[in-house]
């Protein structure tokens, strides 16, 4: 047995974002050098589909050997040999995508538990290699309520995955993921900063960048196709759509103790840089609008509230429309009706200080409709 040989475990990702309505992702057709390096290293593979919350595997096939050297000496038949591993790989693949979904949605950490977990018995390296559009729409790493902004966003997802225990045990394995940010042509489509978000999101689920013997994670930067696949006998059930948060405002919330003096309505120059940064974010949203809400904290006069809130919010205003942004209202909404805040400790409180620094501020959405 060659040294590099050992067990690949495929799974496709059959779910409704993937599959389409009219052509789905054609994996088969996308990763054929990756499918190559499978049957090169003479691995034993197993194939097979995920969808649902539960990622219950549907296997096309089992503990199949893609060993086209052993009791084969003719160079001529062994050549015949290895290319008829990769189209029976290629098959099974083909027939993977093709399997009816058992249920809505996709829980890829699930997915890759389940691949991690079929490998645990296995001797040789480790292989797992997931096609997938990595759009979960269930359990720790559900994606229809994220930003798609930036990293602080992935670590939170990160943190929640790890306090429920939903992070999968990749240890020893060697994890490749395919197809990232690629939906089905009749899905919701990602800008390309948004394929790069997902890419970092599943880089840091999967544990890219420990160093344990044999464990790797990699994003395989292959464009994956369409085509039309036979459609399931039965209707296959309704999956929840990833809408990428385009049309959800993206909220900036700045402390008033950095923009403006105590009873003052003009804006430090310490914080130009601070607006400067709201600024090119909105002006690199195209078709956005912005307002501006002011807000006061409850220990200055009752009957200057509002005046002094409006005042405040006009004089951002006035800075972002100097900074270049055309579309931009100001309302001053006197004292908060609330005051939202990141997550706490439980059973923490916030002190008073922290109370009037959340009430005194001036909150920034960009609204992209």
């Amino acid at each position: 047995m060659d040294a590099g040989a050992g067990h690949t475990v495929v799974l496709v990702d059959d779910s409704a974002s993937v599959r389409g309505t009219t052509a789905g992702r054609d994996y088969a057709g996308g990763i054929g050098a990756l499918l190559a390096a499978v049957v090169e290293r003479k691995d034993t593979v197993s194939v097979g589909s995920f969808s649902g919350d539960s990622a219950q595997i549907t296997w096309t096939a089992k503990d199949r050997s893609a060993d086209w050297v052993t009791h084969n000496d003719n160079a001529i038949n062994q050549k015949k040999r290895k290319q008829q591993a990769a189209e029976c790989l290629s098959g099974f693949v083909t027939k993977a995508q093709g399997a009816a979904p058992h249920s809505s949605g996709s829980n890829v950490l699930a997915a890759l538990t389940a691949g991690a977990a079929a490998l645990d018995s296995v001797r040789g390296r480790h292989r797992l290699l997931v096609l997938t559009d990595g759009l979960s729409t269930a359990g720790c790493a559900d994606l229809r309520a994220a930003a798609f902004r930036d990293k602080s966003e992935i670590n939170a997802i990160a943190r929640v995955c790890a306090a429920r225990d939903e992070t999968p045990d990749l240890k020893g394995v060697d994890l490749t993921l395919a197809g990232l940010g690629q939906p089905a042509t009749d899905q919701p489509a990602p800008t390309a900063a948004q394929r790069t978000w997902l890419s970092s999101l599943w880089r840091t689920l999967c544990g890219a960048g420990k160093t344990a013997s044999g464990t790797s994670c990699t994003v395989a930067p292959t464009a994956i196709g369409t085509a039309d696949h036979p459609r399931p006998h039965r209707q296959p059930p309704q999956d929840p759509v990833v809408r990428y948060a385009n049309d959800r405002p993206e909220t900036y919330q700045l402390p008033g103790a950095a923009l403006f003096d105590t009873s003052s309505s003009t804006v430090r120059r310490q914080a130009l840089p601070l607006l400067n940064d709201v600024a090119v974010s909105a002006r690199t949203t195209p078709g956005s609008r912005v307002a501006v809400y002011g807000y006061v904290d409850p220990r200055g006069r009752p009957d200057n509230n509002q005046q002094l809130s409006q005042a405040r919010a006009d004089a951002v205003q006035k800075v972002l429309t100097g900074l270049g942004l055309t579309r931009v209202t100001a309302y001053g909404r006197g004292l908060p009706k609330g005051c939202a805040t990141p997550q706490r400790a439980a059973g923490s409180r916030m002190s008073a200080a922290e109370r009037l620094q959340c009430d005194r501020r001036v909150d920034i959405e960009i609204i992209r409709k």
